[in-house]
């Protein structure tokens, strides 16, 4: 049973609120903002209200090693640019047969929530923008590596991590990969994110698709002005 101590926060938008407070910093780069779904949506969808930047979702899928898919040997984005990590995958043991056909495995839930999501909202290009990738929270932080390596082939300013609560080692990780991070809390003992929400109810797909609706709305209107 997880430990219900340490509640940090009643749910996910008092954390992107807590959170935005901390970005506010970024507001003069007219960032990107990168919510990983689902629930990494909310946390965005507040932060792009916020510091009145773009929102667009990161469809990147981490390639797990051979019997721990946990551990990330690579990432797939939603373009299917492959990118691998050879030592990784070298020491793991995941030869180019094993990295095809788990490619094509996480490429196909891509695919999928691709048609979704740009269904109602297009692609924001990070060329040269500050791409803040948020999340409800890390645990692992493979999801969030994955996220990382695959911004980072869109050849962006910078890449930001943000999320409101983190484990320790895995933030640490991360602040190899991307060009900050922003964590609110990075607790000792650490296991599981919900454990620092009072409510953290799974996000429905239905959620993070009105989300992207409402904003693809008001997108559209700022254009028009």
């Amino acid at each position: 049973m997880i430990p219900s101590m340490g509640r940090l926060f009643a749910d996910r938008r008092e954390a992107a609120q807590r959170l935005s407070e901390t970005l506010a910093g970024y507001r003069a780069r007219h960032p990107v903002i990168l919510g990983i779904p689902r629930g990494g949506i909310v946390i965005a969808d507040r932060i792009a209200a916020e510091l009145g930047a773009d929102l667009d979702v990161v469809l990147a899928r981490k390639l797990g090693a051979p019997g721990n898919p946990e551990l990330a040997i690579g990432a797939v984005s939603e373009h299917g640019v492959l990118h691998i990590q050879s030592r990784i995958a070298a020491k793991v043991r995941a030869d180019e047969d094993y990295i095809k056909r788990e490619k094509e495995r996480q490429f196909a839930e891509i695919r999928a929530r691709r048609e979704r999501y740009r269904s109602v909202l297009a692609k924001v290009p990070l060329e040269g923008r500050t791409a803040i990738i948020v999340d409800d929270g890390i645990a692992t932080g493979a999801t969030m590596q994955a996220a990382v390596w695959a911004a980072r082939a869109e050849d962006p300013r910078d890449i930001l991590v943000a999320v409101p609560v983190g484990a320790q080692d895995a933030i640490e990780r991360l602040e190899r990969e991307a060009d900050a991070v922003v964590s609110l809390h990075r607790p000792a003992q650490f296991y599981a994110i919900g454990q620092f929400f009072a409510d953290f109810e799974q996000v429905a797909d239905r959620e993070v698709m009105a989300i992207l609706q409402a904003h693809s709305h008001r997108s559209h209107r700022d254009i028009g002005r």
